[in-house]
């Protein structure tokens, strides 16, 4: 399922069998359409009508999943969700197989997400199935569905890369192949880098800046609705341009204006007649190749390869069809290009032959075991090993003998399916039969076993199934770190309880101990939350990618109570799609909660980018001040040039709303500011700790300490000297100190009503600080009607009710955290 075109595959165990469109074309695209008359389309006809009516179209969706951003039909009077729009792109491909695979209870389907798609993405990529009605559905990373594509087309030994971009998003892989079985090493990407990028820079770039010279238009015109039309066909008529690039060096982006039927301010006829050639396509999208080129090179050190160990480049999506950009990404990186695989199509016809790798009776949706053991039952202990699955074209049986067999006993193994047979060999233990695979999918044999007289023994069991597959993957590793935040002690550092690390092999399956940092009675009010980050930032952990929060609710068990300090056991799988399930159980109450049933919510981190720009540009100023502050500490450090130019892009997003792709793209800037500051932060410890002690010592001067109490003052006035003394440690015991400092701060503040209420105004006026409306005004209500009754005490549970809600925060600005939970 593409950013801007889908496909479907199937794959029998021998052949992949290709699903073309209705209009006989192998991809379709991304695209839905609703008429006046409510009749739906999907496909290529929907993109085209999507252009000309973009108030009846939606695009771009898949942009979005995990989201809360919403798809607007405004001339269908319909709003629709990024999951029931990819639902219904899902369901149009699932009706071009055959009913009887259609209808057959074994069949299982593979969706490819990219592995730069976090939880919430995945997570509402299976919302999106469900709705479709696909049956069983299992998730896969798409480099590598793109893997098994290229072991699929080429045997051969080796490392490649393999460098994915789609219409969206950029994939890349590091594998490595031994005797058909393949490692992946590493991978990376970026979100929001593809096609549509590229088509969105020549918009700006080229025909908007022609139209503004060639007609009267107001210069406002990029986000006046009146030419909304005008801008989608514009950007209809450039991807037409662009693709035609790939033959030719000069192209035209054109419309005529019988096509186009628009008018100026002055009345003239508008139409679009823009020569385009390689090299100015070339120009502008060069920084956005060598952003594509350095996550290659960031996935290349990861795995700790240079480019003198990989063997090729393999390109996969429909813009690496454009040559130049080819040439460019090869020789930048200095590896051999390959074209091993169909571009457009390579994706879905590896997520096929990934599918067949697939337990699909397992709940989890397990690879199926390499494994295989018959045992051959009666009065013999006897037992025969062999693999189950592999890509060679061999297979080895082995016997094992667990008692005493006669001298002179023997065994063979006899092939179904071509009438091979291994004949006699004797039976001992570890005897070994290699059996040839004579075809891809399943090969059947018979076994055989004789006493010393040479008469066959009746075995209870004799049949042995070997799969001879297209590929192997041996090692999937999660694209992202996942943690649980959580305080190390009572009132200490906020940190994270890792689940999975970046690199680690996947499925990964653990228990990790956490204990209850507050008491939930039965029947009560109030959550234990395990708030679930992705990115490995220490601190603060709240400028990791908040992607969910697991709660245990006081209302999901009937009797009990769950006392702070109880054992909370937390078990959790990361699958290969890097999807996470959890359970935690509770020994005290003898409950246990799942996070597949309604317990994960993932709606607490969804934001709706039509309405981000607020959230954004205060963000964007926060990160600014923090940056300064960083340079005039560390001087010449390129990563804060590049948060710096990240920063600045991302503070262009301005006003009340915003393009949703334009803020998707910032938030995504912002969060890579981050991950550069917490690296620069990490390196310079000691300069930066100083500074930010001296800011916390100084709001406490300024702001708190005339109300403190004298043991707390003290208190502060003793931590602050430890944490002086800490600030040369190379462990975690400065920020911990630096936290309850804070904390101590909140604390004092906290019984201030003047505070409490200041509090509540702000963040009831923030409304962009929550992800849902309807739960922050009925908040924003109860805290009014507190404040009208002099009802401070209600006022603070109101606050702290909005507190934890919330979905964003920073260190420097809350002292507080909604972490309930302590390490176990």
């Amino acid at each position: 399922m593409g950013t801007t075109n889908s496909a479907i595959c199937s794959y029998d165990g021998t052949d992949v069998c290709l699903y073309k469109s209705p209009d006989q074309n192998d991809v379709t695209p991304s695209a839905i359409f609703v008429d006046r008359r409510n009749n739906k389309y999907v496909g290529k006809r929907a993109y085209d009508n999507a252009a000309r009516n973009p108030e009846s179209g939606a695009v771009l969706f898949k942009r979005f999943m995990g989201t809360s951003t919403p798809i607007h039909l405004a001339a269908a009077n319909m709003t629709m969700t990024p999951e029931a729009c990819s639902a219904e792109i899902l369901r149009v491909l699932y009706g071009y197989l055959p009913e009887g695979i259609r209808n057959d209870p074994d069949t299982g389907t593979v969706i490819t997400v990219p592995a730069a798609f976090n939880q919430m993405q995945k997570d509402a990529t299976m919302a999106a199935a469900e709705e479709a009605g696909l049956g069983k559905v299992a998730l896969m990373q798409e480099p590598v569905a793109a893997v098994m594509t290229v072991m699929r087309q080429r045997k051969s030994d080796g490392m490649f890369l393999v460098y994915d971009l789609g219409g969206g998003t950029l994939d890349i892989a590091i594998a490595e192949s031994i005797n058909g079985r393949v490692s992946l090493l590493s991978h990376g990407g970026i979100a929001m880098c593809g096609g549509r990028d590229f088509d969105r820079l020549l918009l700006d770039n080229i025909a908007k800046p022609w139209l503004l010279d060639n007609f009267d238009l107001p210069e406002n015109f990029s986000s006046d609705p009146r030419y909304a039309t005008l801008r989608h066909m514009a950007s209809w008529a450039i991807e037409r341009a662009k693709i035609e690039l790939s033959s030719n060096e000069e192209s035209i982006i054109s419309l005529d204006d019988s096509e186009l039927r628009m008018r100026d301010e002055s009345g003239n006829d508008i139409y679009l007649d823009i020569p385009l050639t390689r090299a100015r396509f070339d120009e502008l999208i060069a920084d956005r190749i060598e952003e594509s080129i350095q996550a290659a090179r960031d996935a290349m050190s990861k795995a700790n390869v240079s480019p003198h160990d990989i063997g090729r480049v393999v390109f996969v999506g429909g813009p690496t069809q454009y040559k130049p950009l080819r040439d460019k990404v090869a020789f930048e990186l200095g590896i051999a290009a390959s074209t091993d695989v169909r571009p457009m199509t390579a994706v879905a016809e590896g997520a096929a032959v990934f599918a067949e790798s697939i337990d699909w009776s397992s709940q989890n949706r397990g690879r199926k075991s390499g494994r295989g053991a018959l045992a051959a039952g009666g009065a013999l202990d006897l037992t025969f090993n062999y693999q189950a699955r592999t890509p060679d074209t061999k297979a080895k049986v082995v016997a094992k003998v667990g008692g005493t067999i006669t001298e002179g006993a023997a065994f063979q193994i006899d092939s179904l399916d071509t009438g091979w047979s291994s004949g006699r060999v004797a039976l001992k233990n570890a005897a070994t039969i290699e059996v040839p695979l004579a075809k891809p999918g399943e090969n059947h044999f018979k076994v055989f076993v004789f006493d010393a007289a040479g008469g066959p023994l009746m075995l209870s069991s004799d049949r042995i199934v070997i799969a001879r597959t297209a590929a192997q993957i041996d090692a999937i590793p999660a694209s992202h770190s996942i943690g649980v935040e959580a305080r190390e002690k009572v009132g200490g550092r906020v940190g994270l309880e890792y689940l999975v690390r970046e690199g680690d092999q996947l499925p990964k399956r653990g228990t990790v101990a956490f204990k209850a940092d507050e008491t939930l009675s039965a029947g009560g009010t109030g959550s234990i939350n395990f708030k679930l980050w992705e990115g490995e930032i220490e601190d603060p952990v709240t400028d990791n990618r908040f992607v969910g929060k697991f709660s245990i609710e006081a209302r999901d068990f009937d009797s009990g109570v769950i006392v702070k300090g109880a054992e909370l056991i937390c078990e959790y799988e990361i699958n290969d799609s890097g999807a996470i399930v959890l359970e935690v159980s509770v020994p005290s109450i003898g409950g246990s909660f799942n996070s597949g049933r309604n317990f994960y919510s993932r709606l607490e981190g969804q934001i709706d980018f039509t309405k981000a720009a607020h959230r954004i540009e205060d963000e964007a100023a926060r990160l600014d001040d923090r940056l300064r502050e960083f340079s005039s500490l560390v001087e010449d450090d390129a990563r804060l040039s590049r948060a710096h130019e990240r920063i600045a892009r991302a503070a262009e997003v301005r006003g009340g709303s915003c393009d949703p792709e334009s803020a998707k793209q910032a938030m995504d800037d912002l969060q890579e500011a981050k991950r550069l500051m917490a690296q620069v932060r990490k390196e310079n410890a000691k300069v930066i700790r100083r500074m930010e002690l001296d800011k916390t010592v100084g709001f406490f001067d300024a702001h708190v300490r005339k109300f403190g109490r004298p043991a707390e003052i003290t208190s502060f006035d003793n931590l602050a000297r430890t944490a002086q003394r800490a600030i040369e440690s190379y462990g975690g015991d400065f920020e911990s100190h630096l936290s309850e400092m804070r904390s101590k701060n909140f604390a004092i503040l906290w019984r201030q009503d003047w505070f409490v209420i200041d509090r509540f105004k702000w963040l009831s006026e923030d409304a962009s600080l929550f992800p849902d409306a309807q739960e922050h005004l009925a908040l924003c209500r109860a805290g009014q009607q507190a404040m009208q009754n002099n009802e401070i005490d209600k006022l603070r549970s109101v606050v702290s009710n909005l507190d934890a809600i919330r979905i964003y925060s920073s260190a420097e600005d809350d002292m507080i955290a909604a972490s309930n939970i302590l390490v176990g």
